[in-house]
């Protein structure tokens, strides 16, 4: 079929169905129907936008709203950002799973202020909770245009944070007992990856493995360094 071919309304649906849910490539769904990548992708493009964008009741009944920032472009040139629009309602109410509403290019507060300008006063209204990565400008957006609306750290960047404070204070404790960063064979630095690990999924061998470097009393507790000369005042106090 030459690309500027047009797919068959069933043909296009097919399409969209065998990308949205089977998570086949456009690639792959071209080859099944023997058309050109071009012919497959604008069919998809074309459907998905009538069925799924254009859909007046996709925003309705959404109350917590996630959004995130993701890597789009792996290049130094261009914007290579883009701000995540989720739809975490269901997630909440434990009916499904999440919803992808949107993907919009760049990362700036602007970028969510303008995109929830957009939508409707109703929709607005309607957002309760709006869960974010670490990034302080979509916590400003939040706060300038959905007033009422509670926002919260997203779990994945909650325990990414609490993973990064666990690092600090494993390489702290390191630089305290040994005066240098860990190396091979090092106790704590042989942990570094399984201190990370959940519970449930830790192996027998793993956990021994803990309770050996935990019970070693060279790794206990390691006093915060002590203030310098000049920041304790002549009463003693800091």
């Amino acid at each position: 079929m030459p690309p500027e071919a047009k797919l068959s309304h069933a043909a296009a649906l097919w399409t969209l169905k065998s990308v949205v849910i089977d998570r086949l490539s456009i690639a792959r769904g071209a080859d099944n129907l023997g058309v050109s990548w071009h012919t497959a992708n604008t069919a998809v493009l074309a459907t998905g936008r009538r069925l799924l964008i254009d859909d007046p009741n996709r925003l309705t009944g959404v109350r917590v709203l996630g959004v995130d920032e993701h890597v789009w472009r792996h290049t130094r040139w261009s914007n290579r950002y883009v701000t995540v629009v989720i739809d975490l309602t269901p997630v909440a109410d434990g009916t499904g799973p999440a919803r992808l509403l949107d993907m919009v290019p760049g990362r700036p507060k602007q970028t969510f202020i303008t995109w929830l300008e957009t939508q409707t006063s109703a929709f607005r209204q309607g957002v309760e909770i709006v869960a974010r990565d670490g990034f302080t400008g979509y916590k400003t957006a939040t706060a300038e245009t959905l007033p009422d609306a509670t926002t919260v750290m997203d779990p994945f960047h909650v325990v990414a944070l609490a993973g990064t404070a666990l690092d600090q204070c494993r390489q702290r404790i390191q630089q305290a007992t040994l005066a240098r960063r860990g190396r091979t064979g090092d106790p704590l630095y042989g942990i570094r990856k399984t201190l990370r690990t959940g519970t449930d999924y830790l192996t027998e061998k793993q956990r021994t493995k803990l309770e050996t470097v935990f019970t070693n009393s060279e790794h206990g507790r390691v006093p915060s360094s002590q203030p310098s000369p000049s920041q304790t005042r002549p009463d003693g106090s800091h």
